[in-house]
């Protein structure tokens, strides 16, 4: 179980495209177009990913969006985060106050292992996974 929404898969999909080359800039535009992410929703998701410090854009002819921070710095967690409830949500299938209270769900301890393991996959998995990796070539702005 893989637990983040699709705001935050579509902020990862996009800095997953700046961390394959972090050396180059690229557009808005040819970002949405290699991710299939709209134009307008990859703008704000980069506007807010620049706020908080993981991109860095500059506007202009040569301009686009690089890496603020390194690869190795930035984890999976960090651009989540920004988008969503990262505090584990009730899973409980008895019900919300059900595990806490007495003795635990038969699913208890399956269920917060599961959560357990994808917290720390979110935390220990950063963006240098993706560098260097095979993409399609950018497509012109023009």
């Amino acid at each position: 179980m893989f637990i983040y929404g699709k705001t935050a898969a579509n902020a990862i999909a996009i800095m997953s495209y700046l961390a394959a080359d972090p050396d180059r800039r690229a557009g808005s535009r040819e970002i949405a177009n290699s991710r299939k992410i709209s134009q307008m929703l990859t703008a704000k998701l980069l506007t807010q990913l620049a706020a908080a410090g993981l991109v860095s854009g500059q506007p202009g002819p040569g301009g686009g969006y690089t890496l603020a921070q390194s690869a190795e710095s930035i984890s999976l967690l960090a651009i989540a985060s920004l988008f969503e409830q990262t505090d584990p949500p009730s899973v409980c299938p008895f019900g919300h106050d059900w595990c806490g209270h007495g003795n635990p769900c038969p699913l208890h301890d399956t269920i917060v292992k599961m959560l357990e393991a994808n917290q720390h996959f979110m935390e220990t998995t950063n963006l240098a996974v993706f560098r260097n990796q095979n993409r399609p070539p950018p497509v012109s702005d023009v």
